[in-house]
C-alpha cells in the first residue's frame, strides 16, 4: 500500500472506521438524564399552551362540561327518586306491621312498646321518602 499524505488519510480514516466526525473532534460530555415523567410533563404543558389557544378544542372542552354537569344532575335526580322510592316501600311495610301490631295491641297480645316501635320506624322511613321527593322537586324548580 502506498504511503498517504496525513490530509488524505485524515480525510478517509473516518470513513473507513464508519465514524462522521472529524477527526480531531472534541469528545461530548454526557448529557443529563432526564426521567420519561418530566418529558412527558413538558410535553403536556407544551400541549395544553397549544389547546388552549386552539378555539376547536374549546368548543369541545366547554361541550364536554355541559354534558357532564348534565349527566350528574339526572344522575343525582335519579337516586333521590330511587332512594325515596325505596323509603315509601319500606314505610308501607312499616304500615302493615303497625296495623298488625295494633290489632294485636286491642286483643291484649302485644304490648304498647312494641306498637310505638311500629309507628317510628313507620313514620321515620315514610319522612325519608317524601323528603327525597321533596329535594327533587325543589332542585327541579332552581334554575
Amino acid at each position: 500500500m502506498a504511503v498517504l499524505p496525513i490530509r488524505l488519510l485524515r480525510a478517509i480514516e473516518p470513513t473507513i472506521y464508519g465514524a462522521i466526525v472529524a477527526f480531531e473532534a472534541a469528545k461530548i460530555e454526557a448529557v443529563s438524564k432526564v426521567s420519561t415523567l418530566q418529558k412527558l410533563g413538558v410535553a403536556a404543558r407544551v400541549a395544553s399552551r397549544q389547546a388552549g389557544r386552539s378555539r376547536t378544542f374549546n368548543a369541545l372542552l366547554s361541550g364536554v362540561r355541559t354534558t357532564w354537569q348534565s349527566m350528574t344532575s339526572v344522575v343525582h335526580q335519579l337516586w333521590l327518586e330511587v332512594a325515596g322510592t325505596v323509603f315509601l316501600a319500606m314505610a308501607a311495610f312499616g304500615g302493615t306491621a303497625l296495623i298488625r301490631e295494633y290489632m294485636k295491641y286491642q286483643a291484649g297480645h302485644a304490648t304498647a312498646g312494641r306498637l310505638a316501635v311500629a309507628a317510628a320506624f313507620t313514620l321515620m322511613f315514610a319522612w325519608f321518602g317524601l323528603s327525597s321527593f321533596w329535594r327533587v322537586r325543589r332542585n327541579r324548580q332552581r334554575p
